[in-house]
């Protein structure tokens, strides 16, 4: 079905969907439309794989989506971003994309950034990394991280970066979840 298009000749579900929420994926649908832009944004938008880009991660990582709301209700998938941990208490987050459509609005990203490392915050992290593309370094670094060394991902050049956890206060949601999954 074709989006209602507005007086002015542009998709009203497009203007009408401005808030959005990031938060740890769960229902089938937003756990699709997660792998579903990582396929746009890393296969085939920015050719880093050739099919897919699922890797050994997935199989322990934690996917979070960044959601477009409409009336206040989850409408579609247009941010995701995965973390998971490496050692005890050191995480890393990574595959952070935004859909096309919302990537002139820096608030997505930002909610991704901010999800993924409160939440791995309450998780007991103690150390948070990412690997980052260098144009997106200094977006990174508005965002609470520091760069601390250049690498090679991909064929393409990157940025280890590190979180300053003390700008990311620990999730009350994702420690709630925790502790009842630590008890079950």
């Amino acid at each position: 079905m074709l989006d209602p298009i507005h007086p002015w000749g542009r998709p009203l579900r497009r203007q009408l969907a401005a808030d959005v929420l990031a938060r740890v994926a769960s229902d089938p649908w937003e756990l699709e439309g997660y792998y579903r832009v990582r396929r746009a944004i890393f296969a085939e938008e920015q050719q880093l794989f050739e099919q897919s880009d699922v890797d050994a991660h997935d199989t322990h990582a934690t996917p979070i989506v960044a959601t477009s709301q409409i009336a206040g209700m989850p409408d579609e998938v247009v941010g995701v971003v995965r973390i998971y941990e490496t050692t005890p208490n050191v995480w890393y987050g990574g595959r952070l994309g935004v859909s096309r459509e919302y990537r002139r609005r820096g608030a997505v990203g930002a909610a991704l950034i901010f999800t993924a490392v409160s939440t791995a915050h309450a998780w007991d992290c103690q150390r948070f990394f990412a690997t980052v593309q260098v144009q997106n370094v200094r977006y990174f670094e508005h965002n609470h991280f520091r760069q601390l060394e250049r690498i090679e991902l991909c064929g393409r050049p990157h940025a280890l970066m590190e979180a300053d956890l003390a700008s990311f206060p620990p999730c009350p949601r994702a420690r709630a979840a925790e502790s009842s999954r630590r008890a079950a």
